[in-house]
């Protein structure tokens, strides 16, 4: 069962993702003490958008398999392992990057950050499934990206739900639109594992 386990785990590169997501929260937390939010909470905006999308881009890469074909004739099923795989990721990115922005209250400190990191993820997952993991970063970059530019001047009773990622913590619709994803994107990639890439022999 350990070696299992063991196999499972380089096969998808589980070490070195663990170190990325160390380094990113290190990151965070230089980025954070560099902005002077306890002048405006508001500057830290950059940090709880960019670094939940990092990090969700390191998560992404590791649902990756070196090794579909044993994947789909193993005895027992694997929806079990891809879960574990990713919720422990995820928790574990959420609780460094929440780390990372403790310290004086502020509308975009830890609640955000693991709003932000669970949303995220769960896009990522998603995108696995249906691009494949290589590219699983790329609708999340691209539709935080957006989020982040354009979010500043719009106005609409919808706001918290599709501008997620840059809204206070304490915005119900944010949270619903960040567990939304983070369901949906669990449950697909947990179900179908992440897309097959490359040439098919």
């Amino acid at each position: 069962m350990t070696h299992g386990l063991v196999l499972y785990a380089r096969s998808r590169a589980l070490p070195r993702t663990v170190l990325v997501l160390a380094a990113t929260a290190v990151l965070a937390v230089c980025g954070a003490r560099g902005l002077n939010a306890y002048v405006d909470p508001y500057r830290q905006i950059p940090v709880v958008a960019l670094a939940p999308l990092f990090a969700a881009a390191v998560i992404g890469t590791s649902l990756h398999s070196a090794s579909e074909e044993l994947d789909r004739t193993a005895v027992r099923p694997w929806w079990r392992r891809r879960l574990v795989h990713l919720l422990a990721l995820t928790c574990c990115t959420a609780l460094l990057l929440a780390a990372s922005v403790a310290g004086s209250p502020s509308p975009f400190g830890p609640p955000a950050m693991i709003r932000n990191t669970l949303g995220c993820t769960g896009l990522t997952a998603a995108s696995a499934t249906l691009l494949g993991a290589r590219l699983s970063w790329l609708p999340a970059f691209a539709y935080v990206s957006a989020v982040y530019i354009g979010a500043a001047s719009a106005r609409s009773s919808l706001l918290p739900l599709w501008a997620w990622p840059v809204q206070p913590a304490a915005q119900p619709g944010a949270w619903l639109a960040s567990l939304t994803l983070l369901t949906a994107g669990t449950t697909v990639y947990a179900t179908y594992g992440a897309r097959r890439e490359g040439p098919r022999a």
